[in-house]
């Protein structure tokens, strides 16, 4: 099996972060690892992770940031 295109995400490495205050049982989680970031789900701390670029990341926040995925 070949190398996925983003790199590996090394998950033994990963220090899991979510928003500070955050106590919720089901928190955005998110590691940074290398130039990769992972995103997971904290009630599933052994399901999928997510995995971004610094490009793909630095998109995504720029869009939070501008109101992009609000629901009002």
């Amino acid at each position: 099996m070949g190398q996925h295109p983003k790199g590996d995400f090394d998950l033994s490495r990963a220090i899991w972060q979510r928003a500070e205050g955050d106590t919720s049982d089901s928190a955005v989680e998110v590691a940074f690892v290398d130039d990769l970031i992972g995103m997971r789900n904290s009630a599933e701390p052994d399901g999928p992770v997510l995995v971004f670029t610094q490009a793909e990341w630095d998109a995504f926040v720029a869009g939070a940031q501008d109101g992009e995925f609000d629901l009002d």
